[in-house]
């Protein structure tokens, strides 16, 4: 906008150039932070130092690049200097809104002085110094923004980068005490440490959508949530089928996590399901690996959406150990690989606690269809479903037979395709 200026006549008011009344920048821009200082409240607030240093300067420079406009003239390298300014005050911290209402106070009393001397006959002059000045205060104020924004991002990402290779630093038991000092985040005494499983979302199996967008859409959602409930306090490693969060217990409570995953599983739009414990910072290792091995057994076999605690299953976590026993149990359900939908109605129906009409409802199946499965169940595999002893054996069989598709590469899960992109 500038540079179309340059091409054309000076404006005059009076027989003077309309400019004259900002000839002198050091005095006006002394005036002008004066002002700032009594009428942009956020102004005040500012360090001494920032108010008689950058912003006493780049309001000069922006007098003199408005001086110039008016005039008709080029003047190079002011732009660059105030994109430099706002670079520094948004590492500083200075909210951007504290920079524009600066700006905008400014250009009301540059157009102030500007039009002071100008008389009835001056009318296409005012409209001139208007259009003139929009222009540069337009230019001036989406240097200052492309500038701030772009700092502002290589910040945070500095930040993201520090903060990530901390989190890492902590699962893989190396020191960090360097690295914490840099990120400026201090190591607590003791952390929650938890394991996140993220199953797809249903768009994700949408043919007519691109699965990695809508998995990525679901993880930005999670950040975000994490990041408005714990106001930069948590250390997390996260990909779309979930991750790990470290939480200091001195900050989160064990409800606390219980909230949180519940509005994780909002967030997300599906049901997260998590595993903690607590750790010292030299125990992370230990304890992470123990979480992400129970939340798979968890997420392998549809639990509700909650955070589990490792005693909840213990009894799940000893049945998938290697032994005779196992390998007994888990051919147990192996008469029913031919018949696809007894074992879905079996899986359904101890998933449902077993509720019968949850079962059909989910099925879309009749109740008696339900009852006729259940019996041909009892009869293929030899235990019944109506005594203990055999619903015990048959839900243990089907823990198994999960735990062991977990680790057989030719059986196919929902999740392996979500799983392999976050790879």
């Amino acid at each position: 906008m500038a540079g179309s200026a340059s091409r054309t006549p000076f404006l005059t008011a009076a027989g003077r150039p309309v400019s004259t009344p900002l000839k002198d920048v050091r005095a006006i821009s002394r005036q002008m932070v004066g002002h700032f200082i009594e009428n942009v409240i956020p102004c005040a607030t500012l360090p001494t130092e920032v108010l008689d240093g950058d912003v006493t300067t780049v309001t000069r420079v922006c007098l003199e690049l408005t001086g110039g406009v008016l005039d008709g003239r080029d003047l190079p390298g002011r732009l660059e200097r105030i994109q430099a300014a706002a670079a520094g005050w948004a590492r500083e911290g200075i909210p951007i809104d504290t920079i524009h209402n600066a700006v905008h106070e400014g250009f009301k009393l540059g157009f102030d002085l500007v039009i002071a001397n100008v008389t009835n006959h001056d009318h296409a002059t005012v409209v001139g110094v208007a259009r003139r000045l929009t222009d540069v205060q337009n230019t001036i104020t989406s240097a200052v923004s492309a500038a701030y924004v772009r700092e502002l991002r290589s910040v945070v990402s500095e930040h993201h980068t520090a903060v990530h290779t901390l989190t890492s630093a902590l699962l893989g038991g190396q020191s960090t005490s360097t690295m914490a000092r840099e990120c400026g985040i201090e190591i607590a005494d003791r952390y929650h440490v938890i394991a996140l499983a993220l199953p797809p979302h249903a768009e994700e199996f949408d043919p007519a959508l691109d699965a990695n967008v809508v998995a990525r859409r679901k993880l930005r959602r999670v950040q975000a949530e994490l990041a408005n409930r714990c106001v930069g306090k948590v250390l997390s490693l996260l990909s779309v089928d979930g991750g790990t969060l470290l939480l200091p217990t001195v900050e989160f409570s064990e409800p606390d996590l219980d909230d949180l995953v519940a509005g994780l599983s909002a967030a997300a739009q599906v049901p997260v399901r998590a595993v903690t414990t607590a750790a010292t910072p030299a125990d992370i290792p230990r304890a992470a690996e123990q979480v992400h091995e129970l939340v798979e057994i968890v997420h392998r076999l549809g639990g509700p959406s909650k955070v589990y605690r490792p005693h909840e299953l213990a009894f799940e976590y000893q049945l998938t150990r290697e032994g005779a026993a196992r390998d007994y149990l888990s051919s147990v359900v192996d008469s029913l690989e031919a018949h696809p939908e007894l074992l879905r109605t079996l899986e359904v129906y101890i998933a449902s606690n077993l509720r019968r009409t949850n079962t059909a409802r989910e099925l879309f199946v009749h109740t008696n269809t339900v009852d006729y499965r259940l019996k041909r169940i009892s009869q293929l595999t030899g235990f019944d479903l109506n005594d203990v002893t055999g619903l015990c054996y048959l839900r243990a069989a089907l823990l198994i037979r999960a735990h062991r598709g977990l680790n057989r590469p030719d059986e196919g899960h929902p999740d392996d395709e979500t799983r392999s992109r976050a790879g």
